[in-house]
């Protein structure tokens, strides 16, 4: 792989992005509808957008726009369109993306690269713990990318720990790929029926979807609880629909690499101008050889920082920190901001709570939110739940939500609505 761009000099780098850059914008100005129309709505001549600098020139790509103007950014006649893909938006609207067969091979390489990226191999094993059904981009992502690897994979679905504990007994994968709480709960299943899961054949866990480290790459609560009960090599990823790609830590774990070849990220502060690198900011993306619905300057709402000096793999192009939230999701609480994956970390390390949900509402008196955390319990301990919740929420985050107890059956069905396949942590009852 040394012949990979990511191995190359900076300068190299950016050249090929610049190439591809041009090369997008054009594509755009012939086949995307919405983007012609904003070329000309804005008197923009993409002859003039040849550097990554001059990004700053062109309009920002919002969710809202995808929302409302969805078919308009496709690119392709319907007949070239071979698989369909949606995800719900901040409207409630479906976004429809539709995926070519050289998308496909795209998303295909761009998954091969992350997992030869977190020390994956044509003989490894990956049991698969994601959907591949209703519409979900990232289980096909993760089938096609292990198929292009030439490594073999087990496509168990999520949930259902019987289910996995069987799976791996019978397969002998040394490799997970799954939400990182859903570990846990595979870890109680494990103990509650004696089995001998540290001497599995499980060497590998690469998370989807939660976060398993802070800003200064150490491990979370979440993680350190994973590592902790299980001593496996933890990987974390970042991806998304609209990307079409995925970072993945490499063994060193120092941020998720990305693929300059396949995507340009920007990373924006509250001017709408960039930051300084390694100052957080929001993710703003430009895919790079998409076909069906490529994207230009997409805010994608996720809060991180880009980091430039060269990983200790050799790999030369830039790395994202694990996200410390949603820009919309920020939490004035208290006279501190916080963003819920602080509040999901404190949640996530104590060993009494069976599931939870976070509920922000605007308190209107004092113009800051009030934060509702309803926790089911895994059994009612001896002592006072409310107190030592509030307890662990001070000296972790210094501030303590309202904590209720309700039952778990209760906490599920908020967790689990109909009309969304991920699960739901988070519910934002304010206004704007």
């Amino acid at each position: 792989m040394k012949s990979d761009i990511e191995y190359q000099p900076v300068e190299q780098i950016n050249a090929l992005q610049e190439i591809l850059l041009c090369k997008a914008l054009a594509y755009l100005k012939k086949h995307s509808p919405y983007y012609r129309r904003m070329f000309t709505e804005h008197d923009i001549d993409i002859r003039c957008i040849t550097h990554i600098d001059d990004l700053t020139q062109l309009p920002f790509t919002e969710k809202r726009d995808l929302q409302l103007h969805n078919q308009e950014f496709c690119c392709c006649p319907r007949e070239r369109i071979i698989d369909y893909i949606t995800t719900s938006g901040t409207l409630g609207e479906p976004v429809t993306f539709c995926c070519t067969e050289k998308d496909l091979r795209r998303l295909a390489y761009n998954e091969k690269k992350s997992f030869v990226c977190a020390g994956l191999k044509a003989d490894n094993v990956l049991q698969l713990m994601t959907t591949m059904d209703k519409r979900f981009m990232a289980g096909l992502a993760y089938f096609l990318g292990i198929r292009e690897l030439g490594a073999g994979i087990v496509r168990v679905g999520n949930g259902i720990p019987e289910l996995q504990w069987d799976t791996i007994r019978r397969i002998r994968p040394d490799t997970l790929m799954c939400v990182p709480s859903f570990i846990l709960h595979l870890i109680q299943y494990a103990e509650e029926h004696n089995i001998d899961y540290q001497n599995s054949s499980v060497r590998r866990i690469i998370g989807i979807g939660e976060g398993l480290r802070d800003q200064n790459f150490h491990l979370n609560l979440l993680g350190k609880r994973i590592k902790e009960k299980w001593d496996v090599e933890l990987f974390a990823t970042y991806s998304s629909t609209e990307m079409g790609a995925t970072f993945s830590e490499c063994p060193f774990q120092c941020g998720g690499h990305v693929h300059p070849e396949l995507i340009i990220v920007e990373i924006i502060g509250d001017n709408n101008l960039p930051v300084p690198d390694g100052e957080v900011g929001e993710v703003v993306i430009t895919t790079l050889g998409v076909e069906g619905m490529p994207l230009l300057r997409f805010r994608t709402g996720d809060m991180a920082a880009k980091r430039t000096e060269q990983c200790q793999c050799r790999r030369n192009s830039y790395r994202l920190t694990p996200l410390i939230g949603r820009k919309n999701n920020l939490i004035k609480f208290k006279g501190t901001t916080l963003y819920p994956p602080a509040i999901n970390d404190v949640l996530d390390n104590t060993d009494y709570v069976e599931n939870y949900i976070i509920i922000v509402r605007e308190n209107s008196e004092n113009g800051t939110d009030d934060v509702i955390v309803r926790i089911g319990l895994k059994h009612l301990p001896a002592f006072d739940v409310v107190k030592d919740m509030k307890d662990r929420f001070r000296s972790r985050i210094r501030v303590a939500p309202i904590i209720e107890i309700v039952s778990t059956e209760e906490i599920y069905r908020m967790n689990h609505p109909n009309s969304c396949r991920k699960i739901v942590k988070f519910v934002d009852d304010r206004r704007s």
